[in-house]
């Protein structure tokens, strides 16, 4: 009965300190990304990300840090995007602005004290208001992309700076299947651990 006793307290023990060393907080920075595919412009525009994050720590050397974004994707279409996509013949296609609700889930490798390998997956979810490309963009472009996250973070004092590079794995294209349009880019940024 005693060792029980003991292993319980250990594990509230540990319970309680991971969780004394649990964070939220807001986060905000820049997208510089872009549309890979077919008709789009190869240049990297500027856009931004703003929400709220959470650091879980699993031991010493690991964690989660899952993420709520609002993330913004600019892109432009090339000269000949209409004679490609003949669907849009009509539609107005310059310059697409792609705002999702993303939410990333990432794991943290800590080999320091102050500095944190990150990498996982992140779910994006359409939420265009702006009619500048095709009725709010849901015409065009499917209502969900699957990327891949990879980066570094720096912990000074509260503040988290951080840098990452997002790759599409899914097609975001909703017009036809014969070109793959797909998100790619970076992202810089601060958050701040309350």
């Amino acid at each position: 009965m005693k060792k029980i006793l003991v292993i319980l307290l250990v594990a509230i023990t540990a319970s309680a300190t991971s969780f004394a060393q649990f964070r939220i907080g807001p986060k905000l920075g820049a997208n510089i990304g872009k549309i890979d595919g077919k008709g789009f412009d190869e240049q990297y525009k500027l856009g931004y990300h703003l929400g709220v994050f959470a650091e879980i720590p699993l031991g010493k050397k690991f964690g989660i840090q899952p993420e709520i974004l609002w993330n913004q994707i600019n892109s432009d279409t090339v000269s000949g995007f209409k004679s490609i996509y003949t669907e849009l013949q009509n539609q107005d296609i310059k310059n697409p602005q792609l705002n999702y609700l993303s939410i990333p889930l990432l794991l943290s490798y800590k080999p320091s004290k102050f500095l944190s390998l990150q990498a996982g997956p992140q779910y994006g979810i359409l939420l265009n208001n702006s009619k500048s490309f095709v009725e709010n963009g849901k015409e065009a472009f499917k209502n969900g992309d699957f990327s891949l996250l990879m980066g570094v973070q720096v912990k000074i004092l509260s503040a988290r700076v951080y840098g990452r590079y997002a790759i599409g794995l899914s097609d975001i294209n909703d017009i036809s299947d014969q070109n793959k349009w797909k998100t790619t880019g970076f992202q810089l940024g601060v958050g701040i651990g309350l």
